[in-house]
Parts: structure tokens; C-alpha cells; sequence
């Protein structure tokens, strides 16, 4: 019966497409970049993610339907009121379409909320917490790249089966690192591991100090971090310094990108374990699309980067497959409609708004392993999308219960 109903939908929405094929509301497609300008994630998000979603709208070819494609910018300074404030002038008084991005979980779930009250279109690449396709899903956002869910789920599940089963978390204190460290002590305590402690940081911290004490007198044989961005970057600089691996305990680091791994250094990321849903060296489709971005931006995307080009294009292909840039009939397209790019093979789109893909667990290469400056990671696994994600009936997502 789901997919009659579905496959209904979607014929319903596509005879209107083609009924109507001047129905692009305002003659122009907007399409709003809401991410991190200035601040700890900026360098994963940011600029790079505006050039990702202007590459996806040059390389369409600027128009869609024959109607303009626009792109808007703006920094949400990582604050709740920021992020919504201008999320409701876009869909108010911009007549935005569809926001993209949205680092930072409590400033996604909000925007999520609202996009859904406005009847819009979200398509999270920079938001992590599994809650955005969990209590707090909604018919209207697309949750395109990663979640706390698969980043402990690869990660975790990895280092306990290999002996590294009693862990410590240090975590960032809002929506994204609680998410983060509730997924992944699940996944520690489901395999057979334990955990042993944990504190809580403020966003944006600069002195780590205390937290890695704690962690220390734990003898947590893992340290995770359960933070992003400038935060896990700055934990692991002072890990270095109070010799928490020399100490014989490891050290993981929950979301890293590869940005962070640069800036650190493989001298001082070396044997880390990262989970990722893109490197840029994976295959010939990777690294033409890197290159590209490398040209425009300066350094290697990020896997929320790569996620919003492919977003941008799934997105737009849908409007152009049925003619209307209506959210509902948009959403169903983009639900019936794989997502085969140089980002995901055979990806899908789930009622809960969860875009499944394979992830995949990687290790710093050695000094001496590695070929170049961005040449940083060598593959330990792929792990399909439907092993990574969340099942569709464990998140809590009233959707699903309704469908």
C-alpha cells in the first residue's frame, strides 16, 4: 500500500507539472544558503558551502524550467534567534524556496521547524543531530549527508569490536554533541563496551584542559569527542600536549573533517579514525568534482560541502522533472527519485526525511604513507547506507508511524 500511494502522489504531481508549466512561483527559483560564516565551523561549512550550492545551480545551467535559478546568503553567527530570524524574513519576505545548509543542530531543528510551518523545503547538509529525522522530523526536510546516529554507529561499533570497548566522552554542551554522545554510548554499551564518564563543554571552548584531566583519570581506553569543527581541533591540540595517546589511551574524534585533519596536520592526526560520507579521492567522479571546488575554494571539500552540491542538483532535477517549484509535489519527486551522483550511488530519500548512502570509516595515513598535502586518508571500510543509518522504525518519527 506505500508504495501505491506513493506512486500515486507522484503521477498526481507529475500531471499537474505538465498541466501547469508555467507554475514556478515569482518566476524565479531562490534558493537560501543559511550556514556558519565566521565562526568554529566555518572552514567546513561557510564560503565553501555557498560555492557548492552557486557550482550546482552554474553547472545546471542558471535556469530551471526556463525560469532563473537564485542563490541567498547568510550567517547565522551559530544562534538559534540568528538562524530563524532570517530563515522567516527569507520565506516571508524573500519568497525563498528551499534553505540549505544549517551547521549547528539547534539552530537546524528551529529552521526544520519553521521551513515546515511555511510549507517550504530544507535540505540539511551541515546539521548533525539524528533528531532532525527522529521526534523532530518533518515531511519537509531532507537530512542529505550525515547524522550523530551513522557517525557513532561506523565509528563506534569498529573500535569496540577490536578491543578499545570502555570510553570517555568530552562533549559539546548543546543539541548536536548531546545527540552525538547519546548515539554513540548506544552504540558502546549495544556491542558490548562501556561507559565510563563523561563532561560537557561550551561551544566555541578554548581551554580544554580540565575536561582532558578528567578523562585521563578515567582510563578510558577511548577519549571520544563528541564536538566539531574549531572545538574538536582545539581538544585535540591540548590532548597532544598533556600526552593522552602517549599515555596509551585513544583518541577519536566523532565528526572531523577533512579541513580539521589539514589544519592540525598528519603529523598530529596520524592512526585518528574518521567517519566520512565523501573523500575527494575515492574515485575519477571525486576528484573531478574536488578539483573543480579545489579551483574555486582553495582546499578539498568537506563531506558537507560535496553533500549540498548534490542536493542543489537532486533538488533542481526535481522541479525540472515536474514542472512546479511546490513543496509538497517537489518532495515527492525528490523521495521517488534515486540519488546517483559522484556523492551517493542508489542514495535514497525516506519518509523521515533521512537521505540513506554508504558511509565510510577511514584512518589518517602516516607521514610517510602520504603522497601530497590533501593526500590524508586511506580507506578501512564502506559501510552500506542501510547498516549505518538509523532503521526507519527505531528513530521515533511520527511519520513513519502515520504512513
Amino acid at each position: 500500500m506505500k508504495f501505491t500511494a506513493s506512486a500515486a502522489a507522484l503521477a498526481i504531481a507529475t500531471l499537474c507539472g505538465a498541466a501547469h508549466a508555467q507554475t514556478i512561483s515569482d518566476d524565479v527559483v531562490k534558493i537560501g544558503v543559511l550556514t556558519d560564516m565566521s565562526s568554529l565551523y566555518a572552514d567546513a561549512t561557510g564560503k565553501g558551502s555557498v560555492a557548492a550550492v552557486q557550482m550546482a545551480v552554474e553547472d545546471y545551467g542558471g535556469k530551471v524550467k526556463g525560469k532563473p535559478v537564485e542563490v541567498v546568503t547568510a550567517d547565522h553567527q551559530n544562534k538559534p534567534d540568528v538562524g530563524v530570524s532570517i530563515a522567516r524574513n527569507w520565506y516571508d519576505n524573500e519568497k525563498v524556496d528551499a534553505i540549505l545548509d544549517v551547521p549547528t543542530s539547534s539552530v537546524a531543528l528551529p529552521v526544520s521547524a519553521l521551513t515546515r510551518e511555511k510549507n517550504k523545503i530544507n535540505i540539511n547538509s551541515g546539521g548533525g543531530s539524528s533528531d532532525i529525522t527522529g521526534p523532530q522530523c518533518s515531511p519537509n526536510t531532507v537530512h542529505w549527508t550525515y547524522d550523530t546516529y551513522a557517525l557513532s554507529n561506523v565509528a563506534g561499533k569498529a573500535m569496540v569490536k577490536r578491543g578499545e570497548d570502555t570510553w570517555f566522552f568530552i562533549t559539546a554542551d548543546y543539541a548536536f554533541g548531546q545527540a552525538l554522545e547519546r548515539d554513540a554510548a548506544n552504540v558502546v554499551k549495544e556491542n558490548g563496551g562501556k561507559v565510563l564518564g563523561a563532561v560537557r563543554h561550551p561551544l566555541n571552548n578554548s581551554d580544554f584542559s580540565s575536561f582532558l584531566l578528567q578523562a585521563q583519570a578515567s582510563k578510558a581506553k577511548v577519549v571520544a569527542l563528541a564536538d566539531a569543527g574549531g572545538d574538536t581541533t582545539t581538544a585535540l591540540k591540548q590532548a597532544a600536549e598533556f600526552g593522552i595517546t602517549q599515555g596509551g589511551q585513544k583518541m577519536i574524534a566523532l565528526l572531523m573533517e577533512i579541513t580539521d585533519v589539514h589544519a592540525l596536520g598528519i603529523n598530529a592526526t596520524q592512526g585518528l579514525i574518521v567517519t566520512d560520507a565523501f573523500y575527494w579521492d575515492m574515485n575519477d567522479e571525486t576528484r573531478a568534482f574536488s578539483k573543480k571546488f579545489y579551483d574555486r575554494v582553495g582546499h578539498m571539500p568537506t563531506m558537507i560541502q560535496a553533500g549540498l552540491y548534490s542536493g542543489t542538483m537532486h533538488y533542481l532535477k526535481a522541479i525540472e522533472a515536474i514542472g512546479t517549484d511546490d513543496a509538497p509535489k517537489v518532495m515527492a519527486q525528490m523521495r521517488a527519485t534515486p540519488v546517483n551522483d559522484f556523492f551517493a550511488k542508489n542514495g535514497k530519500i525516506r519518509i523521515d526525511g533521512r537521505m540513506v548512502h554508504d558511509m565510510y570509516l577511514f584512518e589518517v595515513k602516516k607521514p610517510s604513507e602520504s603522497k601530497g598535502e590533501w593526500d590524508l586518508y586511506k580507506l578501512i571500510a564502506t559501510v552500506p547506507g542501510d547498516e549505518a543509518f538509523r532503521p526507519l522504525d527505531k528513530g521515533g518519527c511520527p511519520l513513519v508511524k502515520s504512513n
